[in-house]
């Protein structure tokens, strides 16, 4: 214990001293600061997920609609064929009168054994009882939408191309969406939660505001010169930060246990880097500091002891829930039906929801067993990209302090970011593959306690995960590391005729191959062209290329944008996983927007697949 103490004494110190520095301001700044994120605040330690104890973990509860609506979907789940069913529809419904009255109206509904009613039955209590999934949300125009703006893609000579980005473009205006005044009157009858300012939603079955998605959205945005609705999602953001003490996976009730991939440092950077907005920066400064106090509290860090007898902290994803998904609460149960106890399903519900909490949900990349979903072990993961993420706040906020003054603060947080790239160096780098790779934690190990590095637990399996690490400043300024990190890029298999795989195994689950997803594509292009190497450099070009054409050609092919593609097949949209393949798209949208603004489209280059 004494040895993590001393390895956690830091990032106190960080707090610490930020608190001393503004002990002159508001009281309400300080409140923000010093108080502890609601999961922090009891004292609760994390379990094994293979220990023989119970899981003590810590538990977010729902709300009572919330824990409605999961019957709903259950019996949904009876009454329609697996085909025709989609989870997500019925955690989303909105109530048109008082819970504990509708409640007693499907209590008397007539239902059989296995809970199934009739489809007739079941579709007229719906229309009766609730609004449909969506209409908690309204349409708006966004407030600095222009049909083609002053300097949009000036590297986009060719007009085939410049027509279909301007498209492109004009799809924010169908994804702009705000809060309903229902939802603002009367949250008791929704799942979704509250936003102060209108924002974009992914598309599709994710009609809510989600977390890291928005920074793809947001760079998109910013290559459409919409630059006040790009401030207005991160103050969405903000203010789920403020609420939660997180933020959240997405806007919806059932998202309070669980946060995603921390970007929104990434996201007030890019934003000011365009805008030079100060006023975000002081708006947004102690928000990111509740942020990284979240990422390091006791639940989300585990303290490795290395090679050369130093001590790292290092961040996992670990969800504050122990049940099934409302969102997936009818499918999590079948998964977890072969568990014989509670103790069992209650593990497996925690990994589910962690491994959501990753944005790879799922992937052969959380399992120990890769051909058994129940296998899914993300909390005894240290992922390198979230600590990749995290890497990247601690550069953000020394960056953000700095510009407000705040030079003690900026300097903790820069030696915060090269103690990490230390533990990097150590924990995740392989230099035989030329990689950085996820770190497995000893089985049955007690998370309190130190683990000593072990070679053998380094995932040496390839994932486009391990790459990502190329898109932190520290990592693609060395030149050499870049040309060796890029030669093992191209030997990995993962590059592919449309893009970058997510891995090399062909699962079914949609973060596996031959699946391509925008934010990947965008991280290890922007990682890679960010550096001085020539050849790092047309490898990034000849990827993005790949992927402007595949989703050029799915574009013409099906008239809408897609959040997964096929990245085997120029011009295929991805499939697997436990939902239908979904349209849009805002991250894919946002990438595509990027790419352009950065590499353009020549006049005479064809944009059909080779």
């Amino acid at each position: 214990m004494f040895i993590r103490l001393n390895i956690l004494f830091f990032h106190s110190t960080v707090i610490y001293h930020l608190l001393s520095l503004l002990s002159e301001r508001p009281p309400h700044l300080l409140s923000l600061l010093s108080e502890r994120p609601p999961m922090a605040a009891a004292n609760h330690s994390p379990s094994s997920p293979y220990s023989c104890g119970k899981d003590s973990g810590p538990v977010i509860p729902t709300t009572s609609l919330v824990t409605f609506l999961e019957r709903i979907q259950e019996t949904a789940f009876q009454t329609y064929e697996r085909s025709k069913f989609d989870h997500k529809d019925f955690i989303d419904l909105s109530l048109k009168f008082d819970l504990s009255t509708t409640v007693k109206a499907f209590d008397e509904i007539s239902k059989t054994e296995n809970g199934s009613v009739s489809t007739k039955d079941f579709e007229e209590f719906i229309g009766k009882w609730f609004k449909s999934a969506g209409e908690d949300l309204v349409y708006v125009e966004p407030m600095d939408f222009e049909t083609e703006p002053h300097g949009f893609l000036p590297k986009v000579e060719n007009p085939e191309v410049r027509a279909w980005a301007l498209e492109v473009h004009g799809l924010w205006k169908k994804l702009s969406r705000e809060v309903s005044s229902s939802v603002h009157d009367h949250p008791e009858l929704h799942t979704l939660l509250p936003l102060p300012v209108p924002g974009m939603i992914p598309g599709s079955r994710f009609r809510e505001v989600y977390y890291w998605d928005s920074y793809w959205v947001i760079r998109g945005l910013l290559a459409s010169k919409m630059h006040e609705t790009a401030k207005a999602i991160v103050t969405n953001l903000i203010s789920l930060l403020d609420t939660y003490g997180y933020v959240l996976n997405g806007a919806r009730a059932y998202y309070t246990n669980r946060s995603q991939p921390p970007l929104l440092s990434a996201m007030v950077y890019e934003i000011y880097n365009r805008t030079g907005d100060v006023d975000l920066v002081k708006k947004a400064l102690p928000a990111l500091l509740k942020e990284y106090q979240f990422w390091n509290s006791e639940i989300h860090t585990m303290i490795i002891h290395d090679a050369e007898n130093c001590n790292h902290s290092l961040n996992r994803y670990y969800a504050m829930w122990n049940k099934p998904r409302p969102e997936a609460s009818a499918i999590d149960k079948r998964f977890a039906s072969k568990f014989l106890n509670v103790n069992e399903k209650q593990k497996f519900y925690r990994e589910l929801a962690s491994t959501a909490e990753s944005g790879w949900d799922f992937s052969t990349r959380w399992m120990r067993n890769p051909s058994e979903f129940t296998s899914l072990s993300t909390t005894t993961i240290l992922p390198v990209d979230l600590n990749a993420f995290i890497l990247r706040m601690e550069l953000d906020i020394a960056f953000f302090a700095k510009i407000v003054g705040e030079d003690a603060i900026a300097e903790d947080f820069l030696t915060a970011s090269h103690t990490r790239k230390k533990a990097f160096n150590s924990v995740f780098w392989n230099e035989n593959m030329g990689q950085w790779v996820d770190y497995w934690l000893n089985y049955g190990a007690e998370p309190k306690e130190p683990q000593t590095w072990e070679a053998q637990n380094q995932n040496q399996n390839v994932f486009a995960s391990n790459f990502v690490p190329l898109w932190i400043d520290l990592f693609n300024s060395d030149t050499p590391l870049v040309e060796k990190v890029t030669r093992s890029l191209q030997s990995s298999g993962l590059l592919r005729a449309a893009g970058i795989a997510t891995s090399l195994t062909n699962s079914g689950h949609q973060w596996d191959f031959p699946n391509g997803w925008a934010p990947i594509q965008h991280m290890i292009v922007e990682g890679l062209w960010r550096s001085a190497s020539i050849e790092a450099r047309k490898v990034a070009r000849d990827i993005a290329e790949r992927w402007i054409r595949a989703n050029y050609v799915a574009y013409k092919k099906t008239g809408t944008m897609h959040e997964k593609y096929n990245v085997e097949k120029c011009g295929e949209y991805g499939a697997g996983g436990i939902y239908r393949p979904q349209t849009g798209f805002g991250w894919s949208n946002g990438v595509v927007l990027t790419f352009l603004e950065e590499f353009g489209w020549p006049k005479d280059q064809n944009i059909d697949c080779n």
